[in-house]
């Protein structure tokens, strides 16, 4: 009998969000509703007649500056934050209502969605979950920036990012199977400088952002401060790319380096990994002990990163 973390899950009851989006400024509704075991996640366009896009990497669509998909030319925009709070929560089966082109961008962080989950609840299903078990390791590299996955049992992730002043470098580490995502993670949220906004929005980015929603740096800071953890900037990138590595369509077991990476590498490693058919296996139940020799490659691979001990929020 498989314990309850390995059974699928969903929401108890429905859940309703509205707001603009980051990018397109656009007001959305949008209603996360229960779904059957075995469902995954689907997003569903209710402006156009219910379109149905499910979560998984052949349907990823730009990726620059937010993660989409796109299937016969109906985009949805901005997926990660959300995608990223049901993997980080263990939500496997969800419908995604929405109005618009882009998800609400809330506060900017994950937080508002795992505060929902918990108020109305997550309910186990009858239907073993499936883990993608990294076999081998895959790496993607444009120049000095670097993703990369490797066995190891539970999903474990360290990042490093080097932003210009006032970010610079920041590196964490973080184990999902043991840490709580939801007081760790989702509350990070994320940040632009304030000597790019205009050059965004002149692309047609951006154009939802405020102070409400995301962090602005100034010259010295942030403009709207406090932030919420000290190095709350990659701890956002760690968000950002357990919401891109959700489109493997399944939670991931195994071990993710990154350095310096985006939205694009992210979901450059999800297509590397799935093409790969000799680098994975689907798994019913997680490795229940690390493998030392691949826990010791992991090591020596992210040895350049640096381990500090994950604030409460």
């Amino acid at each position: 009998m498989a314990q309850p973390e390995h059974l699928e899950k969903t929401i108890v009851e429905p859940l309703a969000f509205s707001g603009v989006g980051l990018h397109s400024g656009a007001p959305v509704s949008m209603r996360l509703l229960p779904a059957p075991a075995g469902s995954g996640i689907v997003f569903r366009r209710t402006d156009l007649d219910n379109f149905e896009i499910s979560a998984v990497g052949r349907n990823v669509a730009k990726v620059s500056y937010a993660t989409s998909l796109m299937r016969q030319g109906v985009l949805i925009s901005t997926t990660e934050h959300l995608l990223s709070a049901l993997i980080g929560m263990g939500v496997d089966n969800i419908i995604v209502e929405l109005d618009n082109l882009e998800l609400p961008i809330l506060d900017g962080s994950a937080l508002p969605y795992v505060e929902a989950f918990l108020s109305v609840g997550i309910r186990t299903q009858r239907r073993r979950r499936e883990y993608l078990r990294v076999l081998q390791p895959v790496e993607v590299r444009d120049g000095d920036k670097f993703i990369g996955v490797y066995p190891g049992s539970g999903y474990r992730i360290q990042y490093a990012i080097d932003f210009p002043a006032p970010i610079g470098q920041q590196k964490t580490c973080v184990d999902l199977a043991t840490e709580t995502y939801g007081a760790a993670i989702a509350p990070a949220r994320t940040f632009g400088y304030k000597a790019d906004e205009q050059r965004l929005r002149d692309m047609g980015l951006i154009r939802g952002a405020g102070p409400e929603n995301a962090i602005i740096l100034g010259k010295h800071g942030p403009e709207n401060g406090p932030l919420r953890f000290s190095d709350e900037y990659v701890r956002h990138k760690v968000l950002d790319l357990i919401g891109d590595l959700a489109l493997a369509g399944k939670r991931i077991e195994g071990h993710v380096v990154a350095e310096r990476a985006g939205h694009a590498m992210h979901t450059a490693l999800v297509s590397r990994l799935i093409k790969d058919r000799s680098a994975w296996e689907l798994a019913r139940v997680p490795v229940e002990a690390p493998d030392a020799g691949a826990l010791a490659e992991v090591e020596a691979e992210g040895a350049r990163f640096a381990r500090p001990a994950l604030q409460g929020a």
